[in-house]
């Protein structure tokens, strides 16, 4: 009664909850080759159960095969039908966007203003630091390189310049200097269109804020339908800014003629009323995936299996981690920012064979803008229906501290249930990199995804909170070897361990079970006897 025969039978209940989550996909065109289920969420198998005590073997399982559903050949048809009527819609609104950058290499001067004092100087950090952000941020794309980086004081970086006339001056003589830069990074949460337009009459190059260039990388990297429905629903207030500097240019062309001929309306008003139109649209998209991945979560909830959470600020190691923790060989990390951006679920064990899916989610950016972390709340609530969050810090950031008030800053706007906040575990990752370091803040676990130092306390910890959440419980019964209790039990629940009792045809099972699994065991087996630890 080893672990072989307790890993088909959760083998089997993962392949039904793969089936639930990958029941939906994307389908035709462009928007995707079908790899990814419409809810943004991929399962992956786990590897056999190890023994006890031992951690997961590398190589774990490949990806689950599609499950076909009970529903008949007519309904079939009307499904794809409909499916491919949505995507013909969504293939209109993901079309390309006006926002989009130009294809091509980009030799970027990356240029910081500096609050060295007052209410808007940044707490927690440095220029240097910031500026060094800016350039992982620019490294992250693909043909873009930094050519010089530059950092300018100000007084109050959101004023029409940035800077004061003098250091405004003194930056455009210097960027006029580097003949090879194509584009200047400013580093701001956001400027106007008409700022934007100013800048680059001056500088004589494209001028990116940092709201454009985390858009890009979100566009380069979003894979599933939903992801990049977010990142076109981020893209209306910039629309919506660029319209009011366009019509303000073509009155002044046309000397104050606005009205579209025959219409009633003005150019403005037309433009917003589309720009409305295709915001409508693309909210009524994203709320039919929302209702999706409800259905899909309700499916994954009677099935029992815990969920958790792994996040954390960009690049600190999340998806390395969740590599560690189930031996997934086909997790590929990548040392870039935002390299995760769509959800993706992976099934793995925990000490005592309890199977669980571990949920790899979008990272934080310090100053992320607010309309792009909203319009991606439909991914983020997905964390609130978890049992238990996973936050992984990377320790040896020199603003680790900042970067950890930033997460737990977007988590308390997320509103999730105070019992997910208080029963958070915190991890320090990277610890390989600094000797003999020792985490200060209570309850802190310290370890290295990649070499697996402290996995084995992590899985522990997890394992402790995720039974206290989920009200599961560990129990012995004793069972009739010429009954059905014992294939009920590997069916059902989590069987721990077996111990034969010959003379009298008996075995008593150790367990993990769930409460209405346990309500139905006492149901079907009213004369079994149970013994509580």
């Amino acid at each position: 009664m080893g672990p072989g025969r307790l890993s088909q039978s959760l083998l089997l209940r993962c392949r039904r909850a793969a089936a639930a989550v990958g029941a939906a996909r994307c389908r035709g065109g462009p928007l995707s080759a079908r790899p990814l289920s419409a809810a943004g969420v991929r399962l992956r198998a786990p590897q056999r159960p190890p023994g006890r005590g031992e951690p997961p073997r590398a190589g774990g399982g490949g990806r689950w095969k599609e499950v076909a559903g009970a529903g008949g050949d007519e309904e079939d048809e009307e499904e794809e039908v409909e499916e491919e009527e949505e995507d013909a819609e969504l293939e209109e609104l993901l079309g390309p966007s006006p926002l989009a950058v130009e294809p091509g290499a980009q030799r970027v001067a990356v240029v910081h203003p500096a609050v060295k004092w007052g209410p808007k100087k940044p707490p927690l950090t440095r220029a240097e630091l910031q500026i060094a952000e800016a350039v992982a941020l620019i490294d992250t794309l693909q043909n873009w390189t930094v050519l010089e980086k530059i950092i300018i004081p100000t007084k109050n970086p959101d004023k029409k310049f940035i800077f004061g006339k003098g250091n405004f001056q003194a930056l455009t003589e210097k960027i006029k200097k580097l003949p090879h830069v194509t584009a200047v990074f400013l580093n701001v949460e956001r400027i106007s269109s008409l700022t934007k337009k100013e800048l680059e009459d001056a500088w004589g190059v494209k001028v990116f804020d940092r709201y454009t260039v985390v858009l890009h990388i979100f566009r380069c990297n979003a894979r599933t339908k939903e992801a990049k429905l977010q990142i076109a629903l981020a893209e209306i207030p910039l629309l919506r800014s660029n319209l009011k500097n366009d019509v303000s240019r073509l009155d002044q062309q046309r000397g104050g003629s606005r009205y579209i001929m025959g219409s009633g309306e003005t150019f403005m008003e037309a433009q917003n009323r589309i720009l409305k139109e295709k915001e409508l649209k693309i909210r009524n998209a994203l709320e039919k995936l929302r209702r999706k991945r409800s259905l899909l979560r309700t499916q994954r909830r009677k099935r029992e299996f815990p969920i958790i959470s792994v996040m954390g600020y960009t690049n600190c190691g999340k998806t390395t981690l969740i590599k560690a923790l189930t031996g997934e060989a086909g997790l590929q990390p990548r040392d870039q920012l935002f390299a995760t951006l769509d959800i993706t679920a992976h099934a793995g064990y925990l000490p005592s064979h309890m199977a669980v899916i571990y949920v790899d989610t979008i990272g934080f950016l310090t100053d992320l803008p607010h309309n792009l972390v909203e319009s991606f709340s439909a991914t983020l609530e997905e964390v609130a229906y978890s049992d238990l969050i996973v936050h992984v810090r990377d320790i040896t950031h020199p603003e680790t501290i900042l970067q950890k008030a930033t997460v737990l800053s977007v988590l308390k706007n997320l509103n999730l249930p105070s019992h997910l906040l208080d029963s958070m575990v915190e991890v320090h990752n990277k610890v390989d990199l600094i000797e003999r370091y020792k985490p200060t803040e209570e309850n802190a676990l310290a370890i290295s995804a990649l070499h697996g130092h402290g996995l084995e306390e992590l899985k522990e910890e997890i394992e402790k909170k995720i039974l206290t959440a989920t009200g599961k419980k560990i129990l012995t019964v004793n069972v009739n070897l010429e009954g059905p209790q014992l294939s009920w039990l590997y069916k059902e629940a989590t069987v721990q361990e077996v111990e034969v009792m010959p003379e009298d045809g008996t075995a008593r099972v150790k367990v993990i079970i769930g409460n209405s699994a346990f309500g139905r065991y006492r149901n079907l087996f009213p004369n079994s006897k149970i013994f509580m630890p």
